[in-house]
């Protein structure tokens, strides 16, 4: 079958950069983040958060192609920032919640673990 390893959708191969910037060369403060290996669920996510920056104008992202395993991130700020500011921004808030996230699940589970035992 012509159909790729499933592997090459998550590993990123040897030499290439997880992510990389191009700046735009037209408009001012913006530019492109290229993230290798990733899909919808990471693109519309930071996408999402972009978004709640005020100094953000614009954030898009898109999947150049089905078959290839990369998505490009547009981002656009105003003069107060920069794309790579509000994208680490962005990665480090979304890490945070993730993290609440994960203590809020464990502590529920421990409750959960810990209430007495009913006869079901």
């Amino acid at each position: 079958m012509n159909a790729p390893d499933r592997y090459e959708r998550f590993v990123v191969p040897e030499g290439t950069k997880k992510v990389s910037y191009e700046r735009d060369t037209k408009i001012v403060n913006a530019g492109s983040f290229t993230i290798e290996r990733e899909d919808h669920t990471i693109g519309n996510i930071l996408r999402m958060q972009l978004h709640r920056d005020p100094n953000v104008l614009f954030a898009g992202y898109k999947l150049p192609h089905p078959l290839q395993y990369k998505i490009i991130v547009r981002v656009h700020t105003a003069n107060q920032s920069t794309p790579t500011q509000a994208y680490t921004q962005a990665i480090n808030d979304l890490d945070k919640e993730l993290e609440n996230l994960k203590q809020a699940f464990e502590d529920e589970k421990t409750r959960y673990d810990e209430r007495p035992k009913q006869g079901y």
